[in-house]
Parts: structure tokens; sequence; C-alpha cells
């Protein structure tokens, strides 16, 4: 039987019709079941610790404590009980040591059979608007900082690129963020309170026992309990983003061309692409600048949107070359869309690490950080390509910084303007596992020293000792101010069981 053309037309615009949604159907659905699976999987199956251990960020170092002080609210009432609590430290030769929200992950607030003190209770705040100072007690986390400075229109100088963390616990890591053109928090930071070993209290700035000032920055709680902190505030503006996707040759270029040689950038960072078969190849560089609405508004803060779509696709590329591409693609393709964005300084602070953090009882991600002076950039990069892979390690995120010349503290990590590399990486819960991470961090912490730069103190303590007092000779002069003003060696941790002198 002969068939009309219309009837073959017809047929034939049919199959083009299901031949399109059969394609359709083959793109979305593996991205759709990637997707889905990674929703299924991620229940939080992480057990409480044992009655009388305390943790870490890392969850990795489960220590027995002998007791846990959690410091009362009030002032007064929790500088005479700490005063107290010292003192019987001292009498029955007990260890304490500090911590806030502990993200740090080498044990830095941890000492096994020691005392805790658990500062998170104090966190008043009280702004000085005249001054542009805010006075805040170190149990503070950013998330109410920036609740309270965004009421008055400030914003917070430096601070980490979420608001988990606590203000005691940024300054004695020193951190940094990614302000641009900024030095590490130290640098905002005009004075603050420190109570000693033997419960007297001391107010520390850079004309006011200077000394003690510059080693409690970066200090790692070390020298005393930190009660409160006077920083610098700035303005809550109103900023427009930008992204640029690029070859990673072509990185330092666009960073020359796009924020370097512009005045008035205020925030920048990088993201490295770490597709597998395109490994750090490519780069999105983000930049912020100011551009204040018509009438001067600011729009109200709020919390980040779209939380379960963006976590969903970081934990979907742990372990999945595929969740990388998905992810790198997302991001990259997204890029359009969101030029000429605004978001408020508060805005882009305002995001909290447990959106993206590891809930599984079998595995962690492990933060890592390099600096390295920009002549070194582009050898480290190619050593970490290198590296990397080398060792089968499961590299979730590269995001780049650039940090200038820190000028306050004694363990500094930038001696000059730094681009700073932090890595996050997923890895088992195992002995096993720590001591792969171990081997591949002492080789990028090589890489790092051998191309003029540093590494970062508070993760996991697998520098060797010759790797650390390298990257920090001036560590030998940390140490002295210890025993100075830590006579007895109260404060203690896992860090300084690693590195002190004493311990050899």
């Amino acid at each position: 039987m002969t068939r009309s053309p219309g009837f073959l037309r017809r047929k034939w615009r049919l199959c083009l019709v299901l031949a399109g949604v059969l394609t359709v159907v083959a793109v979305i659905a593996r991205p759709l079941l990637h997707l889905g699976t990674t929703v299924y999987r991620d229940d939080d199956t992480r057990a409480p610790l044992p009655a009388g251990y305390l943790d870490d960020a890392s969850r990795m170092n489960a220590t027995p404590m002998n007791e846990v002080f959690a410091v009362p609210a009030d002032a007064e009432e929790a500088e005479r009980l700490l005063a107290d609590l010292l003192g019987r430290a001292t009498r029955e030769g007990l260890k304490v040591s500090v911590a806030g929200t502990r993200h740090s992950m080498g044990g830095h607030t941890l000492y096994p059979g020691g005392i805790a003190v658990d500062m998170l209770p104090f966190r008043t705040m009280g702004l000085d608007e005249e001054r542009e100072f805010l006075t805040v007690g170190a149990g503070a986390v950013w998330k109410d900082v920036i609740a309270y400075l965004d009421a008055s229109g400030r914003s917070v100088g430096v601070m980490q690129s979420n608001n988990s963390f606590s203000v005691g616990g940024s300054v004695s890591v020193n951190c940094h963020g990614w302000q641009y053109g900024a030095p590490p928090i130290a640098s905002t930071v005009e004075s603050l309170r420190l109570m000693l070993a033997d419960g007297s209290i001391k107010r520390c700035s850079r004309t006011e026992n200077a000394e003690l000032f510059s080693v409690v920055l970066g200090g790692y709680g070390l020298f005393g309990i930190i009660l409160d902190v006077e920083l610098r505030v700035v303005p809550n503006e109103r900023y427009r983003l930008e992204q640029f996707v690029v070859p990673a040759t072509q990185g330092f270029e666009t960073y020359e061309r796009e924020v370097a040689s512009h005045d008035g950038v205020a925030m920048v960072y990088a993201r490295l692409g770490i597709v597998p078969d395109d490994f750090l190849n490519e780069v999105i560089l983000t930049v912020f600048t100011p551009d204040p609405a018509p009438d001067g508004s600011l729009a109200a803060l709020l919390e980040p949107e779209m939380i379960a779509l963006r976590r969903t696709v970081f934990r979907g590329s742990v372990g999945s070359d595929y969740g990388k591409e998905l992810r790198w693609m997302a991001e990259a393709q997204l890029q359009p869309h969101l030029k000429d964005s605004h978001f408020t300084r508060n805005q882009l602070l305002n995001e909290s690490v447990e959106v993206f953090e590891n809930r599984s009882a079998d595995s962690t991600d492990i933060l890592h950080e390099y600096f390295v002076p920009r002549a070194g950039t582009a050898a480290f990069v190619k050593a970490v390509q290198r590296i990397v892979p080398a060792h089968g390690a499961d590299l979730l995120n590269v995001t780049v910084r650039y940090v200038t010349e820190d000028t306050d503290t004694v363990l500094r990590y930038a001696d000059g303007p730094m681009f700073a590399f932090v890595m996050l990486f997923n890895q088992a819960r195992s002995a096993a596992a720590d001591t792969a991470m171990s081997a591949m961090t002492r080789e990028l912490i090589d890489a790092s020293l051998a191309h003029g730069g540093r590494y970062y103190l508070p993760y996991r303590l697998h520098a060797s000792r010759e790797q650390f007092e390298r990257a920090y000779p001036m560590s030998t002069r940390f140490f002295e101010l210890k025993r100075k003003y830590d006579p007895n060696g109260i404060f203690r941790n896992r860090f300084y069981e690693t590195y002190g002198p004493e311990i050899r």
C-alpha cells in the first residue's frame, strides 16, 4: 500500500519529536538520578561521643576530658569562676584547653585528661558607633555578630567565609577571609582582654602589653583565656557581583584586569575546577564591587537560599567524578545568570558551614590551606596537579584568596602578600586513611615551602617538626614567650604537644 506524502511527513515529524523527547530524557535522567541518590544517602549517621569525651571538626580527635567548664554569660561571675578554675588547675596539676565551636582539626582545643573551657556562653556585644568598634565576648559566633551589626548598618571587617565560628576561635587562629586587600583578622583587633594562668586580667593592644598582644593573636589558646575583643567594624554595603570563567593559564591576567587594576573592589575569591579529566585547569573568578542602590537602601538580612539543592550538588561530588563534573558545569553555566546580581556584605558572610558539612559516620572532610607568594603560584599548582592524583585523594574544593601582609602577630603565615589555596578533602575516618592523608599533606607542604610559601596551622597535625620549623622559624620566639607568660604550662593542647619545645 502506498503511503501519502502527508502521512510520511507526519510520521517523520513524530519520529523527530520522539527522538527529541528521548534525548531530553537521556540528558536529564542521569543528573536527576545522581542527585536523587545523593539525597537518599545523605542521612546524618554520626554517632554521639562517649560520655566524658570531646572532639573537633575533624572527627578524628575524640579525647577523654577530666572536666568541661561552661563559662557563665555574666562577665563578673565568669571572671571570678575562671580565676578559681585556673587556681584549682594549678594546685591539682591539671591542664586547661580553651574552645568555642571547635572548628580546628588538630586537637588545638583539646588536651587528654584536662579541663576544657567552653567559651560559647560568653557572648555579650556592644557597639561604639562613634569610634566604629565592636566589643564582643569571645564566645560569640559570627552569625550573631553579623545580625547585631546589620541592625546598625555595619559589618565585620575580616572574618572567614562562614558564620559558624566563634570570635575567640577566629582570633586565636588569626583567620583571614575573602575581603580583598586585607591582612588577617589581627589587623582589625584594637584590643583584647586576656586572663593569664594566675587569674590576672590584662588588656592587650599595640601599645599596651604589646608583646602579649602579638602572641595571643594566632596563639591557639596557649597564653591565656581571651575574654573579649574590641574589633574595628566597617559599613555594610551593597555589592554588585561579576564572575569570569577562564582557563587557569589566564587566571592572573583576568585577576590583573578585573581586580588588581580597579579601585574599590571589596571581596574576591577564585575557585579552581576539580574535574579529574581537566584537573585545576579552569577557574571561576568571583568579584564584588560596591554598587549602592539609587535610594541608598540595603536589603534585609536573610537566611541563604536554595540550601537543600546546593548541599545536594556539593555532597554529590564526594567520591564521584560525574558529581564533580555536574557541580562544575552548574557553577560555570550559572555565571551568566548571576552577572550584575546584588548582595549586601552581611548577606555574603551569613552562611553556615553546616550547609555543606559531612554527616556520615564513615567519612570526614578535612581542610588544608597553603599560602604562596604570587611568583610561586603557577609552580605550586603544577605540583598539586601531580601530588593529589598520585595519592588518589578525593579533593572536593579549591578556593583561592588574596591575603596581604600581617604585621601584628609573631606566628604569622603572611609575611608578605600571599595567595591562599584552601582545599577540602574527603577521607575515611580510619587510621589508615589518616596515614595516607599525612603522607600527601607532607608532600603538599614541601611544595609550598619550595615556592616560598607556608601552610596553615589549625588543621591536622601532619607536618613533621622539621617542616613546622622551616615554615615558622619564628616559632622559637613564640615558645619562648609561652614559657614567659605561662611558666607552669597550664594552657595545653595537642598542637603544643606535637610541636612544643618540651616534646622531643
